[in-house]
């Protein structure tokens, strides 16, 4: 450090005449051309460049393991269904089997989604759900997770719950028949894997999930239908998923309505911050003034 301090003196150091003359050497008994001196914060640009590649190359290498990964687990659970290791239930056929034969429906949901609609009479299990942590590592996560889309689609940030498998025994033996579900029916696989390794044989998945559940299929509590238990933020706000147009189609226009009131009282509140930033700025541009 010291000597890139005296290097950069050095370079400083030049005299106005020299700078003028376009002098390519520094002054006094120096003989090392300007050009193969590098200043502090030439070196400090190319280690910050150096610094910012290494990290994106790291992001892109942890997101091509994910990729593989993700990729490795789908082909495991499609070989549990392949094999018949666990059974493909339709949303309808868990219903006949909930109600006819008693099975009993594990619901692996976060409770962001639990909370909104749930099967009558199943078990609350979640594999995953919403973490409350607030070290500095979750905080950061949380951050991210909302600039990524967070704030548009609603999903909270999320985390294994390693006690899912002691939750489970502790309420089923290893011989019940689990009917396992989730909102869209990625999770509720991962969680009939879980649960074969550890010896539960008699699983049964809901392909699809409790979103692609029509309101006669299954007996449902709570305040939504299954299919906009999985939806949030912004975009549920403004009506703009593809579940809410779905039930606009069959609603009619006072569905669409109520959406585009809120539309339009979006736009209408940006407006007045927008004017009240600038009645502010022009207040305080007066306070200066004066």
């Amino acid at each position: 450090m010291e000597a890139l301090g005296l290097q950069f003196s050095s370079i400083n150091g030049l005299s106005v005449a020299q700078r003028l003359r376009g002098g390519n050497y520094l002054s006094g008994s120096a003989l090392m051309p300007i050009a193969t001196a590098p200043s502090f914060f030439t070196l400090k640009f190319h280690n910050n460049c150096r610094s910012g590649i290494r990290m994106q190359v790291v992001e892109e290498e942890y997101e091509v393991k994910q990729m593989k990964d993700m990729a490795a687990a789908r082909k495991r659970w499609e070989a549990l269904v392949r094999d018949g290791k666990v059974k493909v239930l339709t949303p309808r056929e868990a219903g006949y089997a909930i109600q006819l034969s008693n099975k009993t429906l594990l619901d692996v949901r976060p409770s962001s989604e639990r909370q909104k609609a749930w099967v009558k009479g199943s078990t609350w299990v979640p594999i995953f759900d919403v973490d409350d942590r607030l070290d500095p590592g979750t905080i950061s996560r949380k951050v991210t997770d909302f600039m990524m889309g967070g704030w548009w689609s609603g999903v909270p940030t999320l985390s294994y719950d390693k006690r899912f498998l002691s939750k489970v025994e502790e309420k089923f033996p290893k011989d019940t028949d689990l009917i396992v579900a989730c909102q869209k029916g990625l999770r509720s696989l991962a969680a009939c894997e879980l649960l074969y390794n550890a010896g539960y044989e008699n699983l049964f998945w809901i392909q699809g999930g409790l979103e692609a559940a029509e309101e006669e299929d299954l007996e449902r509590d709570g305040p939504q239908p299954f299919k906009l238990a999985g939806i949030g933020g912004l975009s549920e706000f403004l009506g703009w998923t593809d579940q809410q147009r779905a039930a606009a189609a069959k609603e009619g226009w006072g569905y669409r309505l109520v959406f585009s009131a809120r539309m339009v009282g979006l736009f209408l509140a940006a407006d007045a911050l927008f004017l009240g930033a600038q009645e502010v700025g022009r207040y305080l541009q007066d306070l200066r003034s004066h």
